[in-house]
């Protein structure tokens, strides 16, 4: 089916809000959206203007040639790290420049990038718990603590996603998660499990830092997206005192 101009340009429209709210929920920076969202619109010889905040999206896509303009803003879900959306999108966006993808196959690429299953969740919460084991072996601990570490964060990590599933505040997802695994670790501190039970302590809260937010927050200040840059800051920012609230709790509890 052939479509008007106006058709055309509202679908293309709504396919970049999409494209956009996609990267930003998935963690790109603010750079990686714009370049990206701009790339599909001049595939179709269009123009694209965005205004990108943390928690919405607003797109103005034009064409000099037939004067025609459309405007539309989207509010963008709660943030969750996905890179396979993130480079997924991009190869996409390469794809409708170089091979003159049409419209319908960009969305359908959009639908099978968001049907994209995630890992089994016990494969990450292994993979996950292995790592923070694995930190506290860097930091110098001894099996004892590496197995402290490891219940520690798996215990955690499962508690988060319980919580986030039932759609608690993201903070004090966080916090929680942090008071968990602070307990468990705390606990062998306690009763002195171990030869250096507090490296266990130090490393079972070590898969809640915002690593993600820190360094799109200073990817936005270097490209000069100032306000970007100070909000994702931020969120780092409260993110890591909800850690040292949970790690906090768990000293006074011990007295340690």
């Amino acid at each position: 089916m052939v479509l008007s101009e106006k058709d055309k340009i509202n679908k293309l429209c709504n396919i970049l809000l999409e494209v956009g709210s996609l990267l930003m929920e998935a963690g790109a920076n603010t750079f990686r959206i714009r370049v990206t969202v701009m790339r599909i619109a001049s595939a179709f010889d269009y123009h694209a203007e965005l205004l990108i905040t943390h928690r919405a999206l607003m797109v103005t896509v034009s064409n000099e040639k037939s004067n025609q303009f459309f405007s539309r803003l989207m509010q963008t879900s709660p943030h969750r790290v996905n890179f396979r959306i993130v480079s997924g999108l991009s190869r996409m966006s390469w794809h409708a420049v170089e091979e003159k993808w049409d419209l319908e196959m960009i969305n359908q690429e959009i639908e099978r990038l968001k049907s994209v299953p995630h890992y089994p969740r016990m494969v990450t919460l292994l993979m996950v718990a292995l790592a923070g084991a694995s930190f506290c072996r860097l930091f110098g601990g001894e099996t004892i603590e590496m197995l402290v570490a490891f219940t520690a964060t798996f215990v955690g990590l499962f508690i988060r996603q319980e919580v986030t599933k039932r759609d608690f505040n993201p903070y004090l997802c966080i916090f929680s998660a942090a008071f968990v695994s602070s307990m468990i670790s705390g606990l062998a501190v306690y009763l002195h499990i171990g030869p250096n039970p507090e490296y266990a302590f130090a490393t079972s809260v070590l898969y809640l830092i915002p690593g993600i937010p820190l360094i799109n927050s200073l990817l936005d200040f270097l490209d000069g997206n100032i306000i970007n840059g100070i909000v994702r800051g931020i969120n780092g920012l409260i993110i890591t005192f909800s850690i040292a609230l949970g790690l906090l709790g768990a000293i006074l509890i011990y007295n340690i």
